[in-house]
């Protein structure tokens, strides 16, 4: 999985993890095999519709356009996600960490056609091996990406966070906090970070500007990790 950071456009350094090739290739094989179920389902049915006019054009309708639209329309309705996506915690993004818009969907859709369809998936695999984004071409002409948004463990999601040495405080206001507080300040932080959701932490930041009674010198991205590491030095001592 390749780690990579963007800066929206409200100048906030979002890391994005990029998904695995296995669990794209994984994820696709899913909704293969959904497809392949539902055309064996559907035909059966179909089968027995006989001695009934148009019943060619039934087949098409009712077998071919369902699997034919079927990423463009999990992904548009389903925000990014497909049974899939969904299953191994995977969604298209824009870079910038934002929901991409129909158009977006509707490009990397199309590109399918080189990506997938004609080469069987090694043009997307040798696309997303290089790119360091995560990113095929559908992907690259879209300004999407496919992250992860499976929680990684260890130390960063506990509370207690290593201090580089010689480390200087800023925020001594962070103390009115209790363990309880900083624990869901990291974890809104983390999984916001993860995701792309910029806005939350906007917001974080403000509430533990107005919490501490303190005006924030950083962008809110680093002063909401700063108030964090400072929290971990009071307490610590």
């Amino acid at each position: 999985m390749n780690n990579f950071q963007i800066e929206t456009a409200q100048n906030i350094n979002i890391e994005q993890n990029a998904a695995g090739i296995g669990e794209r290739i994984l994820a696709f094989l899913v909704d293969l095999a959904i497809n392949v179920v539902y055309m064996i389902f559907a035909g059966m049915i179909l089968a027995g519709i006989t001695g009934s006019r148009g019943a060619e054009w039934m087949n098409y309708l009712v077998l071919g356009l369902p699997t034919f639209l079927y990423f463009l329309l999990w992904e548009t309705f389903w925000d990014g996600r497909t049974p899939g996506k969904a299953l191994l915690q995977l969604r298209v993004v824009k870079l910038d960490g934002s929901r991409p818009s129909f158009s977006s969907y509707l490009v990397r859709w199309i590109l399918r056609i080189i990506d997938i369809s004609l080469s069987s998936g090694g043009v997307a695999v040798v696309t997303i091996l290089f790119n360091g984004k995560g990113q095929r071409l559908g992907d690259i002409a879209a300004g999407t990406t496919v992250i992860s948004e499976k929680r990684k463990t260890g130390i960063q999601h506990t509370l207690m966070v290593d201090l580089p040495e010689n480390y200087q405080p800023k925020y001594p206001q962070v103390t009115i906090l209790n363990d309880n507080d900083m624990q869901e300040v990291k974890n809104l932080f983390q999984k916001a970070r993860i995701s792309g959701h910029h806005h939350i932490i906007i917001s974080l930041g403000k509430k533990l500007e107005e919490l501490m009674d303190v005006s924030a010198e950083e962008k809110p991205f680093d002063f909401v990790q700063r108030v964090i590491t400072d929290y971990n030095y009071y307490t610590q001592q």
